[in-house]
């Protein structure tokens, strides 16, 4: 696996594997799991070869949020993502990334604007732009995110629809289903900052968004299920509960009713001084979980 941290060696490795197929992209913020390499495994079913990024992007964290702790450890990931046949790893500066005079956001208003969007200003406006240049640097013909940031799909979604970006097409940006622990918490790199007392309590997130679709899809009332659903996080020891939310699967629009259509439970909440997210299919056509 090559490692390359400037836009000049970028272009040459990414023009050198083109010669040979096709490319699929696995953008990350690194602190590698299970989930990311998972992603890693199903972009070498979707092309020839696997570019995956690591760079802790400064622009999606607001001024109170985890940046400075966020876990950083290239060395480590850089041997995950060779095990896993990644051909590729961009890992640039803060300076690459953002050279002295940028000036250039990119703002998706809509999927944006509520949920995440809502208790993290700015956050998305970062998410869009910072992808919007990977994908540009990359030129990918694919690229793979995990759906446990069922916003942030969203956001790049409509991203790419809306500038009509080629490499990659919105149809060749593909969500994977969220992997979990065996107690079925949603791996995520924040867990790591959970005590042991709150990582047994945080099951709890999971296990009661599930007895809430359980009642919504049994035809109960929604804000009834919801209301269930932050009371059996707050006994658990969440606190505060940013959002439980059901909403369309694709406008991300709340919804009131059962849903007659494909729909998401999202829910975000703090547990100690971690934010943990986690959402879950709900209703027709929802496949596996």
């Amino acid at each position: 696996m090559q490692t390359v941290s400037t836009l000049v060696e970028l272009r040459l490795a990414v023009d050198d594997l083109r010669k040979s197929g096709t490319i699929a992209l696995v953008p990350t913020m690194g602190a590698l799991h299970e989930g990311h390499l998972t992603l890693m495994r199903e972009a070498r079913r979707h092309a020839d070869h696997v570019v995956a990024s690591i760079f802790v992007n400064p622009t999606q964290f607001g001024p109170n949020e985890d940046l400075d702790a966020y876990p950083r450890r290239l060395a480590e990931d850089a041997a995950l993502l060779e095990a896993e046949g990644v051909a590729l790893l961009w890992a640039p500066t803060v300076e690459a990334m953002y050279p002295t005079g940028f000036a250039t956001s990119i703002s998706v208003s809509g999927v944006s604007e509520g949920l995440c969007g809502a208790s993290r200003p700015g956050h998305f406006d970062g998410v869009a732009t910072v992808v919007c240049k990977l994908f540009n640097q990359v030129r990918p013909d694919h690229a793979l995110f995990g759906e446990k940031d069922w916003q942030q799909l969203a956001v790049i979604r409509t991203m790419a629809r809306d500038l009509d970006l080629v490499l990659p097409q919105v149809s060749n940006i593909h969500g994977v289903p969220t992997v979990r622990e065996a107690d079925g918490l949603a791996m995520s790199s924040r867990n790591a900052y959970l005590s042991p007392e709150q990582r047994a309590a945080a099951v709890t997130l999971p296990r009661a968004m599930r007895a809430a679709i359980e009642d919504i899809e049994a035809g109960d009332n929604v804000a009834g299920a919801l209301m269930r659903l932050r009371a059996a996080l707050a006994e658990a020891g969440f606190g505060p509960v940013d959002y439980v939310t059901l909403a369309d699967a694709t406008s991300l629009a709340p919804l009131a009713e059962t849903p007659q259509g494909p729909a998401r439970l999202l829910v975000a909440a703090r547990i100690g001084g971690t934010r943990l997210i986690d959402n879950m299919p709900v209703g027709p056509a929802k496949g596996e979980e």
